[in-house]
């Protein structure tokens, strides 16, 4: 029997360079490359200001876990939350309004209700049976119905036969 090492700890990045994350090298290194930008745009006191405030937002998103969580999964998860509504009611009556509502704007006739079929012990062993053969096996029913549409083919060969017999 083979053996085959299973991986452990698959939830855990692989690091780069030194501590840090592959994640975390992109992160920081996008920031950088804003923080060069803004530095070839702005004067320094204006580059110092917006230098320190971009380099505290990508090294919050780099660094930053909650409950073990990377930060831009803890915002993405409370942007989700904050969009749902914090208390769902369900209003029996509110539904029935609209069901009736729907019923008026597409003027549904009403569907007839068919009573549930009740089979017999033999007709659900055929069932079984046709189930089992993966439909191999026609049933009683579908070969009386396939004899019943060959008696009637037959019927309509002999009635062309007669006809052209009469227009000869």
């Amino acid at each position: 029997m083979q053996q085959f090492t299973v991986p452990q700890f698959i939830d855990v990045e692989d690091k780069i360079i030194g501590p840090i994350t592959a994640r975390q090298f992109v992160i920081m290194l996008c920031g950088f490359l804003l923080i060069g930008i803004c530095y070839r745009l702005f004067n320094f006191t204006a580059f110092v200001m917006i230098g320190i405030l971009i380099f505290g937002i990508f090294g919050t998103f780099a660094f930053l876990k909650i409950n073990g969580m990377p930060f831009h999964f803890f915002v993405l998860n409370f942007i989700q939350t904050s969009k749902r509504p914090s208390l769902r009611v369900w209003n029996k009556e509110f539904q029935k309004d609209l069901l009736i509502q729907e019923e008026k704007d597409t003027n549904i006739s009403e569907v007839p209700v068919f009573e549930p079929r009740h089979y017999t012990a033999s007709r659900l062993a055929e069932l079984s049976l046709i189930v089992d053969t993966q439909g191999v096996y026609p049933g009683e029913a579908d070969q009386s119905a396939d004899i019943k549409a060959s008696k009637t083919n037959e019927e309509e060969a002999e009635k062309d036969k007669n006809k052209i017999e009469l227009v000869n």
